[in-house]
Parts: structure tokens; sequence; C-alpha cells
């Protein structure tokens, strides 16, 4: 059975183009086909992830000295005349040259994005960690039947944001909600957002609020009710301190 022109994997792969009816059939019955585009769709899949990415890192030179590399060992030296050899020969021949072809490509393509995304991540890891002045702090701990194991802290950044972390948190059917509070007026709060999975989170103040006023940090379990006021149940407390 004869394969698809690798140029065509790529752009079916790549979604480019729409597949034939032919093509369509070909790839439903040709293994080997449908290996390498799966390999080609993949290799596109990852690098989707990173699409709505800006100002990439440059890769490191060793991704550089991989694709070279896998280009160098897909050019093969000329070679001289070959004897007559049958059609099935000629098939296992082209089969193999076609996968030594394709396979080097496959890997420096991935290697590149991987590359790439993973830079990225470092940087923005390491970006989280740079943070700006710190104008306050709270460390948070535990009300009564709240596990003693649960805590964090709270930072206020001077560009306004609260940057919060926290630990071994209560599982909850709803989510948690971080407030601002008055200690000298319980019942006057405000509301600065909800914490997601992740154990950090990056909340923005609103503006104009007086953190030497509302300087009591709150993190609350809130249900799924449709109710923004607090639900009254305080898992962690901490006084802002400058």
């Amino acid at each position: 059975m004869q394969h698809l022109d690798p140029d065509r994997l790529v752009l079916l792969a790549l979604s480019e183009e729409i597949e034939e009816l032919n093509e369509s059939d070909h790839l439903a019955q040709c293994e080997g086909c449908r290996h390498e585009i799966q390999a080609l769709r993949h290799v596109a899949e990852v690098g989707s992830q990173a699409q709505d990415l800006r100002e990439l890192p440059p890769p490191p030179e060793h991704v550089w000295s991989a694709i070279e590399a896998g280009i160098a060992g897909s050019t093969a030296p000329a070679a001289p005349a070959a004897p007559v050899i049958d059609m099935a020969e000629r098939r296992v021949r082209r089969d193999r040259s076609r996968s030594r072809w394709l396979m080097p490509t496959i890997a420096a393509a991935a290697a590149a994005v991987l590359a790439v995304a993973g830079t990225v991540a470092v940087d923005r890891f390491t970006g989280r960690q740079q943070t700006g002045p710190v104008t306050a702090r709270a460390t948070l701990t535990p009300l009564k039947e709240v596990p003693p194991n649960a805590g964090g802290d709270v930072r206020v950044l001077s560009d306004g944001q609260l940057r919060i972390d926290v630990h071994n948190l209560p599982l909850t059917t709803g989510f948690h909600e971080v407030w601002l509070l008055d200690p000298d007026n319980p019942g006057k709060m405000v509301a600065i957002g909800s914490l997601t999975d992740r154990p950090d989170a990056v909340l923005p103040v609103p503006p104009g609020t007086d953190l030497n006023r509302y300087r009591l940090v709150d993190i609350s379990d809130e249900p799924h009710d449709g109710d923004v006021t607090h639900s009254g149940r305080s898992l962690l407390r901490g006084t802002l301190t400058s």
C-alpha cells in the first residue's frame, strides 16, 4: 500500500487541509500513516498549548544542536546505482527511508516545543517568586474546629495586590473566599476574591480600601448559593502589620 506524502501528512496534522475521502479511507487502513499523523498531531497539540504566550525566550543552545543533528541525520549521501530488486523489497526500503526522514524531524520539533515551553514555565515560576516591595504582612492561623496544621501568610505588595499562600485548608464543596475585615467593626468587610486549587494566589485590593482600617484578613468557606455575603464560617484569620 502506497503511503501518503509526508508534506500532506503534516498539513493534515496541523488541520491546514481537510482530509479527502480517499485519504480518510487510506488512514483507516494504513497503520504506518496513521501512526505518523498521530505523532505529528501530538507535536502540534503540545505547541498549541503555548500559543497564547508572548515574547517567548529563545530556546537553549542544545535545542538548536538537536535540530541540526536531526537535519544532518535525515540527509543521506548519494548512493551508487542499486541492482534491480522486486517491488516488495522496494516497498520495505521506501518505508525504512521514510521513517529515517520523518522521526528525526518529529523528535527535533518536539524537542524545540518542549524546551521553549519548559523555559517559559521556569521563567514564570521564578517570576512568581520575585515580588515587589512588601508594605504589610499577616500570618494566618486556624480558627476553632479547623485542623491545627492549616495556616498561611499574606503579603501586601506595593502595587496594591495581596499575595496569599495557604496550606492544609479543609476540603469544601463550595469555595474559599478572601476577605478584609474591620476588627473594630467586624460587620464591615471587603470581599477580595476566591482561591483556586493552587496553594497560592495574587488578588487585587479594591481601589480606595483603607488597609489601616480593614487590616484583618479572613479566609472563609463559602457555598455555591449565589449569596455574596460572608457565610459566617471562617477558617483562617490574621492581622496585617507593616
